[in-house]
């Protein structure tokens, strides 16, 4: 009787969950463009953690190249980069997500890194190597910010 009632609890709460799955970022499919339609996760994104992610310095440490307004209380914001203000009002989210995979698909000679990307660098540090800087998730919680 017991194993019967934890097999039906697995049952049903294996029914009732997401299986989305991470795309790996060397089967990321990229536009003509370099845009990419779809999400690497099937999860939808946090704006929260999204918010947390752009002002970590040691993440995706977004301010060191983009201003962003909605950040104010932070300091050091970069000039490198466009501002951020509006950026999904001049982009879609799949050219977004594709400029935060791999921006140099889209613009060849920006300086941005690309943040889901595991193989490809130069002279990259062995405890780096196959490693992201960002995880597909992280990608997506930007995308909700």
């Amino acid at each position: 009787m017991r194993l019967t009632t934890i097999t039906l609890a697995a049952a049903v709460a294996l029914s009732s969950a997401s299986f989305a799955e991470t795309i790996a970022p060397g089967d990321i499919k990229f536009g003509e463009s370099g845009e990419v339609e779809i999400s690497l996760t099937g999860v939808a994104g946090d704006a929260a953690a999204g918010r947390k992610i752009f002002m970590n310095r040691k993440k995706g440490n977004c301010l060191a190249c983009h201003v962003n307004s909605d950040m104010a209380e932070q300091t050091f914001h970069g000039e490198v980069g466009p501002e951020l203000d509006g950026v999904a009002d001049r982009w879609e989210a799949a050219e977004l997500r594709g400029i935060l995979v791999n921006s140099k698909n889209m613009f060849e000679g920006t300086i941005m890194p690309a943040f889901y990307r595991a193989s490809g660098y130069n002279r990259i540090l062995k405890k780096f190597d196959g490693k992201t800087i960002l995880s597909a998730q992280e990608v997506e919680d930007l995308l909700a910010m």
